[in-house]
């Protein structure tokens, strides 16, 4: 059964780690735009997320598959070149698709703290993490992050004349 979270852990840290430079890259590309404020709070706490669940995996322990982590963040670049219907200027669409992809990964985030400490039993193995306190902090950064998403979603989709 170990095995097995040891796959499921290091599957899940390397979609945090998309997700971190996913962040990341939102904040920078939107620097000096009203998306940038909660853009950057949301970059900085999915990567204290990232740095947490590296702890967990240690206090399992956990090797982390630098493989796995590569190709994630391989990925995500990759993912840069996708079509936004705009070839030299930053799309509507692309700052949509960052922040509903962002929001995605916060809600995949809490489904993981639920998971690791009531399913795994990681809530009774391991004292010192408080998983309440981790969901309750995915909470705030989802909060941070809908209304720059609903905005975006409005700039991106609405009926132009």
């Amino acid at each position: 059964m170990d095995t097995l979270l040891g796959i499921y852990l290091n599957d899940q840290l390397a979609m945090g780690l998309a997700w971190r430079e996913l962040a990341r890259r939102a904040a920078r590309t939107n620097q000096g735009t009203e998306f940038e404020t909660p853009l950057r709070e949301v970059a900085s706490a999915i990567a204290e997320d990232v740095d947490t669940f590296r702890g967990i995996m240690q206090a399992v322990p956990v090797r982390a598959n630098p493989v796995k982590a590569g190709l994630a963040i391989v990925a995500e670049r990759l993912g840069r070149f996708k079509l936004n219907g705009r070839i030299t200027s930053h799309s509507p669409l692309s700052r949509f698709w960052e922040l509903e992809a962002l929001a995605m990964g916060i809600e995949g985030k809490k489904i993981l703290w639920t998971t690791l400490r009531d399913s795994a039993n990681l809530g009774k193995r391991l004292a010192d993490v408080d998983f309440d306190a981790l969901l309750l902090r995915a909470d705030r950064q989802r909060s941070l992050l809908e209304p720059a998403r609903v905005r975006a979603a409005e700039d991106a989709f609405a009926q132009r004349s």
